[in-house]
């Protein structure tokens, strides 16, 4: 799996004093998600986010919010398949403590990796499913053909013989 581009944002240049914030809007480059052996592509690859940074006494806390539109195959049917998600994404960063909860693995050396943490919540932020519709019936388990495009009831096959009844059919009946 490809990892997210490195885009870093200097914390101690953002100039905060504790109790203060700043807001900043800038497209981030997310490279295309694979998902069961799939991949999924963000429409536009950079999209515009929105961060609000606030200065903590001991460190930072972080807002993240983007939409983006993800484009892929359907993963029951393998047809185009569209999406539009609204990620957002909080984090902590507080330097001054040993407690894993309050450090943000994002923040390395003053340094918040905004690209790395993009990629992550995006990939939080989508459903378990990507379909390319609520309804969608996927392929047909014996011949694979789509079952959204067969009529209903119309699309059936002979079922096989369930292999553990085999042996009846060697019983002699006198």
């Amino acid at each position: 799996m490809q990892s997210a581009p490195k885009t870093l944002i200097d914390l101690n240049r953002l100039a905060l004093r504790s109790g203060e914030g700043k807001r900043l809007e800038l497209p981030i480059e997310l490279e295309p998600f694979e998902l069961g052996g799939q991949t999924y592509v963000a429409d536009p690859a950079a999209p515009q986010v929105r961060l609000e940074v606030s200065r903590q006494s001991g460190g930072y806390a972080f807002h993240l919010t983007f939409p983006i539109h993800l484009e892929g195959p359907c993963m029951r049917c393998l047809e185009p398949a569209a999406l539009e998600v609204e990620v957002e994404a909080r984090e902590v960063d507080q330097a001054a403590t040993e407690d894993e909860e309050l450090r943000s693995p994002y923040v390395v050396d003053d340094e918040l990796d905004i690209g790395r943490w993009a990629h992550d919540a995006a990939m939080l932020a989508l459903p378990t499913t990507l379909l390319c519709r609520p309804e969608c019936l996927g392929l047909c388990p014996v011949c694979g053909e789509s079952l959204n495009d067969a009529a209903p009831g119309a699309h059936e096959h002979e079922q096989a013989p369930d292999p553990r009844w085999a042996a009846l059919n060697d019983l002699k009946f006198e």
